[in-house]
């Protein structure tokens, strides 16, 4: 053997005795201390994953504590969330850190929370390491049922006030979404450098209207990161652990899921008992079908694998689920022939807003249909119902928690599955009371839901009509009381409460149709105008025919597009028909010759509407617009 061989053998000899020197050396223990009582990953030079991994055995259920922050929108829920990330060394401190865990990108463009996600934190506080899961929530009404399903995995919420706003409206609805959770509440009083902040007035509403003392208040700056560290602190003594054992059985909570195209269902999971790792094999209560765990782990935002996971920990689940179906949130998993009583899962989510989804192009209708099912899987509160149009063909009766629910779920299809597809305009469900016996025995009920406006009952066959309402909570400046208590008698509010909050702020809740503020009375709210009255009518009605005119493509004979209210129309746009000019060669002569050639050409149509492309009987209108007119 040459010399040259000789010494490059060597070599690769030590190197090879240093790679696994360095190997050992980081898997003692797989954690070090850095500066500032931080807790910093090694990384395990492993084949199978080449990721960091953590012991998760490493923290008993005494040592974790899982929360969310809560909030108004526009209060700092996110900037508070990447200040705990940075201070917990989860992710490098850089001054791109905004909205880290804001995936979506919906998201970063409206500068909203719309997605519930979670991350795991280590702290070390007093010598001990903790296991802190944190979920940041949406602050928009329109989301708060993914609030209600993340706090079903927490015992702790940070409730989130701008030291300039003050307590909002969505302040209190999650407020009492906690309370109700019996979970322990630390207020935070958020933004306290901007120029205008008045922590102490924000302090005594807390008092006033939530009854937490003031001295209970955490004031931070989540921008500059000001006191933020205190937070974290607080929430290990404040906030109680989990109450699970790792001694019980299996015992899984699904509170969350997303779907990926080459792993399946990624299933977020809270351990009510005993542990689960890869290799497993679990059962789900609710399809009891049987999987084999591939794949389990924390989110530090992104996945990062585990060996296990243990009772009272948040992490994700991998088990080869491939329909969407298969995942069912709220669902109870377990080992297999292990059973357990399920848990009793969320309350399903009450649509409020409801319209229409067709594709523009109806050979896409399969590849829009697995795209809602994908959507929806992440996004469950959406309810969808098959229905067809005349005109714009095969497609689905969509229910949303509003407006903003409707829009952003429009823009994930467009933008996660590249889907192009036609939105009729909000309606909201109601209830009619039917008086025809023929139609209570084709109904088997007495009393039936109306969603789609083209199956509204003729009020001859109803006894009376019965319309959806909410009790709605304002919070303002008491100068503007007169004009807002105008806007809402505008909209046949009835008022239930006024109280002032403190000196200069007054919190009305009054009963609204609904109907009567699904559109646009934030806006009206906001500017103080005069709400959205029934003379608006041919305004919205006109609209919508324009743009149904745009996208309905012309045909060889003439299409008519029409709005009514009951049955009045109130609007009509035209589609024109493609029309040969037959009387082009027609220079002078007999006036007969030119209508003859007018009557052919008529008679032509006539068989066209029967044989075309698009098959519209002679007096048919598209209706995109109904209401019943008063009785």
């Amino acid at each position: 053997m040459s010399a040259l061989m000789k010494r490059a053998l060597w070599l690769a000899v030590c190197l090879k005795r240093s790679y696994h020197a360095g190997i050992f050396s980081s898997l003692h223990l797989g954690l070090e201390k850095s500066p500032g009582h931080r807790i910093t990953f090694l990384r395990r030079y492993s084949s199978e994953t080449g990721k960091d991994t953590v012991d998760m055995s490493l923290f008993p259920v005494e040592n974790i504590r899982n929360f969310s922050i809560i909030a108004h929108v526009d209060h700092g829920k996110s900037t508070l969330a990447d200040r705990l990330l940075e201070i917990t060394g989860t992710i490098a401190k850089t001054d791109h850190n905004k909205q880290v865990l804001d995936k979506l990108q919906v998201e970063r463009e409206r500068g909203i929370t719309v997605k519930a996600q979670t991350a795991s934190l280590i702290y070390n506080h007093k010598g001990t390491n903790y296991l802190l899961n944190l979920i940041d929530t949406p602050g928009h009404v329109d989301f708060s049922y993914e609030v209600s399903r993340s706090l079903s995995a927490c015992q702790g919420v940070l409730l989130v006030v701008d030291a300039n706003e003050g307590i909002q409206a969505q302040t209190v609805a999650n407020f009492y979404l906690a309370f109700e959770a019996q979970l322990s509440i630390i207020p935070v009083i958020n933004k306290i450098d901007l120029k205008n902040a008045d922590p102490e007035r924000v302090e005594n509403q807390i008092e006033t209207v939530f009854d937490i003392p003031k001295d209970d208040c955490i004031r931070i700056s989540a921008k500059l990161g000001t006191n933020v560290e205190r937070i974290l602190q607080e929430v290990i003594e404040r906030i109680p652990p989990p109450s699970a054992s790792t001694q019980d059985p299996l015992k899984a909570l699904v509170f969350d899921s997303t779907f990926d195209h080459y792993r399946g269902v990624i299933a977020n999971i809270a351990l009510l008992g005993g542990e689960v790792c890869k290799g497993q094999r679990i059962e789900s209560a609710h399809t009891k079908k049987v999987y084999e765990v591939n794949e389990v782990g924390i989110l530090k935002p992104n996945e990062q694998p585990t060996h296990k996971l243990y009772a009272g920990q948040v992490g994700y689940l991998i088990a080869g689920m491939k329909e969407v179906k298969e995942a069912q949130i709220g669902d109870t998993i377990y080992l297999h022939n292990q059973p357990v009583e399920p848990l009793p899962g969320f309350k399903s989510a009450k649509p409020m807003v409801f319209a229409g989804m067709y594709p523009v192009d109806q050979s896409e209708y399969n590849n829009l249909k697995s795209a809602v099912e994908k959507l929806t899987l992440n996004d469950s509160s959406v309810s969808v119902h098959r229905d067809s149009s005349l005109a714009l063909g095969a497609g689905w009766r969509l229910g949303f928690l509003g407006l903003l629910h409707m829009e952003v779920f429009n823009q994930r299809l467009e933008q996660e599955y590249n889907a192009s597809v036609i939105l009729t305009a909000p309606t909201v469900p109601y209830k009619a009371v039917l008086s025809s016996a023929k139609l209570i025995k084709e109904h088997g009920k007495e009393v039936i839901t109306i969603i789609n406006p083209d199956k509204f009952p003729d009020k001859s066959v109803v006894a009376e009509y019965l319309e959806p309402t909410v009790l709605g909570t304002i919070i303002a400046p008491d100068e503007y009381i007169g004009k807002i208590i105008s806007l809402c008698q505008t909209r046949r509010a009835i008022q239930k409460d006024l109280i002032y909050i403190d000196d200069h702020r007054v919190m009305m809740k009054y009963f609204f149709p609904l109907n009567e503020i699904v559109v646009d009375f934030y806006d009206a709210l906001k500017s103080l105008s005069s709400g959205y009255a029934r003379d608006k009518a041919y305004t919205v009605g006109k609209a919508l025919c324009e743009r149904l005119k745009d996208v309905i493509p012309r045909q060889l004979f003439e299409i008519a597009i029409q709005a009514a209210v009951g049955k009045k129309v109130i609007a009509r746009e035209t589609v024109k028909a493609y029309r040969k000019n037959v009387l082009a060669k027609c220079y002078g002569g007999d006036i007969t010759r030119k209508m003859k050639l007018l009557k052919q050409q008529a008679e032509g149509k006539k068989k066209l509407r029967k044989i075309g492309n698009v098959e519209v009987p002679k007096d048919a209108f598209i209706s995109v617009l109904k209401r019943q007119t008063d009785k």
